[in-house]
């Protein structure tokens, strides 16, 4: 997102001169001569202002690549040489995109810290030329202007934007361990203020247009046009070229001030500001939330604050020094690899490599209103797709309708879509009582109560009213789809799409295929998912098929770990200073404890005793006295409604006291009480790829951190091994082996990289 080769987009932009294009002086519009080879960028001059056009081919986005900065250069010194240009716009002809970020892998083609630093620093030269440019320069934003764009953009004069829902403002470098590393850390807080670009910078999180604005990183509007003779999206970038012409022709005639009158509100924040006291206690209570959320596991969040201080306190040669050192030092750690190695994952995981399927899904028919099954009809009404909602009670059916409601009109609030908006994707949704329509059903998502024999109920009650290419998915987290699938008269239309709750936050679908599932049937369920904006892992059938499997003994371990005598909140502690982001006990609640009790039950007949750990009747007797979890309002923590602190039930202590373990202090530290949950976790993981559940480890680590919450800080389970070493983890697991039995030996191809150094998981 924000390679710093990349953020070098002119790293010798001006170093050269160019002889005048005296054809410019005598025709309004001209083409550049030297431009008419060039495949990434073009220029045009008109009139007295040169328009510079970006638009990588082959690609749906553009980011800064090296073809993309050596062309801009050779443009950029062009216009700057040029007497006949006044001013510059900078503009991208591809729609939904101005620039989306750099290309990652330039960065990690870099073999050293001071190769990256080196690189942040030829690209703080360069867009300290755009900022200096006796031209102003002006960047006409349309769609994702990202990491390296948004620094690009925020070094010119002048910014204009379009209204689009695809407009979209950040600095998402954070989010791959990295920091904006081309000034963005020094020029953001200048625009913004400080606690606007702490915000930014920290988060990761997208601005929209107007409230790019409203906060003073974008300074004019533009509103996107419909269609007429052209697509509204060529209209529209037409349409803002025009203005943003405009605009930089005002600049240079001095119509237009550079100078933005501050309000009162402003005025009176630059004075506090003022006082060293005031920015000490922002940097303190930065830094102090920072270490909440993080628990220090992310080093990129406390350089950016460094940063920044360094630049404000120390002045701006300071700032940038910090920003290119930190920027090289950060590229190089491993929590920046593992970040970076899901940023590609997620790429990968979002792609069908199934082929295209026979035929479109246009309606989804989805049995049971619950919360799962209204959460798959949440995030399919919005996509065009017809979505029947079938539950056995009226009341079911109702609370299913009001969850997808209440989803789409939470977005109305945030005036994400309009009311209107609203209407017209509830007018895709259908809740019924029966099976009328399902004769139109391209596909069928089951997601009633685990239980085999409702599925096969349900099952073949479809299968009487569905047409032959119909597809039927099962949302189970447990069964075996081949199970399902023995009640069916066409198996290979059969699959399993393993749905996580809630389904509109959770970005996983776990896809399980059996021997019998067709291809096209395979590829039709990831096209949904894709459609449902899901990372989609594909696997194969088996018990709890990958998350759940690797869950399960983790959850049993942490119940052994509550009867050896730690508290809940101790033991939620210890998981999320591991980085995990929901702590064990917490994790339980969120699953449902019956929900836990059923799969434990499963999963201990299907391993057996390699699936043991704390005794099950610990989570039955909790079920039994109606302690489900969150749903129930207790389970290992009570709660309350408008409560975000919680009490541990205090209820489940006799039940724990009944169950009492001793623990053995050999293996009961911190440290080992982490690292016994997360030993049977990847131990798990990799016995799956072992065994050809998993098609490969990339899958194996989205699956876990987007599904299960793995410490995204660590990559997933399969990069954690190749990060702290088999050989280390085999040596822990030895000696919990000695202690608990076959819970912790590990498996042949963990065993297989212990021996092996030189084996790795990522290459």
């Amino acid at each position: 997102m924000a390679g710093v080769r990349a953020l070098g987009v002119v790293s010798r932009f001006m170093s050269r001169r160019y002889a005048p294009i005296t054809d410019c002086t005598f025709r309004t519009f001209s083409v550049v001569p030297a431009m008419l080879a060039q495949t990434h960028v073009s220029a045009e001059v008109k009139g007295d202002v040169g328009v510079v056009r970006m638009n990588a081919p082959n690609s749906k986005v553009n980011t800064l690549s090296v073809q993309m900065q050596q062309e801009m250069t050779e443009v950029m010194n062009q216009m700057l040489a040029n007497n006949a240009v006044q001013s510059i716009v900078i503009i991208s002809s591809k729609p939904g995109c101005f620039i989306a970020g750099a290309d990652i892998n330039m960065i990690q083609g870099c073999n050293s810290v001071e190769e990256v630093t080196k690189l942040s620093q030829e690209g703080q030269k360069s867009f300290e030329k755009f900022e200096k440019s006796p031209k102003p320069i002006v960047a006409a934003i349309n769609g994702s202007c990202l990491g390296g764009g948004l620094e690009l953009a925020i070094a010119c004069q002048y910014r204009i934007a379009t209204k689009s829902k695809k407009t979209a403002l950040g600095t998402p470098e954070v989010m791959l361990g990295l920091l904006p590393g081309a000034g963005g850390t020094q020029r953001l807080p200048k625009m913004v203020g400080l606690p606007s670009a702490f915000d930014m910078m920290l988060t990761g999180r997208n601005i929209r247009a107007d409230k790019a604005k409203k906060m003073g990183l974008v300074d004019h509007l533009v509103d996107t046009l419909g269609p007429g003779l052209k697509s509204p999206e060529e209209r529209t970038i037409e349409y803002l070229e025009e203005i943003a012409i405009e605009c930089a022709r005002g600049i240079a005639n001095k119509k237009i001030s550079l100078s933005k009158p501050k309000g009162m509100m402003q005025k009176v924040q630059d004075y506090v500001m003022g006082f060293e006291f005031v920015r000490n206690q922002i940097y303190k209570t930065v830094h102090g939330k920072v270490m909440k959320q993080s628990k220090g596991l992310y080093p990129a969040p406390l350089k950016i604050i460094e940063c920044v201080k360094t630049g404000i306190e120390q002045g701006p040669v300071a700032g940038y020094l910090v920003e290119s050192q930190h920027f090289g030092q950060l590229a190089k750690t491993t929590e920046s690899a593992a970040l970076i190695g899901l940023y590609h994952g997620q790429v990968a995981c979002k792609k069908n490599r199934f082929g295209a399927p026979q035929k479109e899904v246009k309606t989804l028919a989805i049995i049971g209103a619950g919360l799962m099954g209204a959460g798959i009809a949440q995030v399919m009404v919005d996509k065009g797709v017809h979505t029947i909602l079938k539950d056995t009670a009226v009341a079911g059916l109702a609370r299913g309708e009001q969850q997808v409601f209440k989803g789409l009109n939470d977005k109305t609030k945030k005036r994400i879509i309009t009311s209107f908006e609203r209407d017209s994707i509830l007018s895709n949704l259908t809740g019924q009582l029966d099976y009328s329509s399902f004769e139109k059903a391209d596909m069928v998502i089951e997601a009633v109560f685990e239980d085999i024999n409702i599925k096969h109920k349900v099952l073949k009650e479809v299968e009487a009213v569905v047409p032959p290419h119909c597809i039927f998915a099962s949302n189970t987290s447990a069964l075996p789809i081949k199970d399902i699938a023995a009640a069916s008269k066409r198996p290979d239309k059969v699959i399993g799409m393993h749905y996580f709750s809630p389904v509109d936050k959770m970005q996983l679908l776990e896809i399980i295929t059996t021997d019998q599932t067709s291809n096209d049937t395979t590829a039709s369920a990831v096209a949904v998912g894709l459609k449902q904006g899901k990372v989609i892992i594909v696997v194969k059938d088996g018990p709890g098929f990958y998350t759940t499997r690797c869950l399960a003994p983790m959850l049993a371990e942490a119940v052994r770990v509550l009867q050896e005598g730690v508290d809940p909140k101790k033991l939620d502690s210890l998981t999320t200073g591991f980085g995990f982001p929901v702590g064990a006990a917490a994790l339980a609640d969120e699953v449902g404890i019956d929900v836990a009790a059923h799969v434990a039950e499963d999963l201990g007949k299907a391993f057996g005793s390699r699936f043991g750990g704390g005794n099950v009747e610990v989570l039955k007797t909790m079920v039994d006295l109606g302690f489900k979890g969150r749903k129930s309002g207790k389970g290992c923590y009570v709660y309350q409604p408008g409560l975000k602190v919680r009490d541990v039930n205090p209820d489940i202590e006799e039940i724990l006291e009944k169950y009492k373990l001793t623990p053995n202090p050999a293996v009961s530290s911190d440290s080992d009480v982490q690292y016994r949950l997360v030993s049977r976790f990847v131990n798990e993981a990799v016995l799956c790829l072992q065994e050809g559940i998993l098609n490969n480890p990339l899958e194996g680590d989205i699956g876990a951190v987007f599904g299960l919450g793995f410490p995204p800080c660590l990559g997933g389970p399969f990069r954690f091994v190749d990060s702290f070493g088999a050989d280390k983890l085999v040596d822990k697991m030895r000696r919990y082996e000695e202690i608990y039995g076959n819970q912790f030996t590990p498996c042949q191809l963990l065993l297989d990289h212990a021996k092996d150094s030189s084996k790795k998981f990522h290459k």
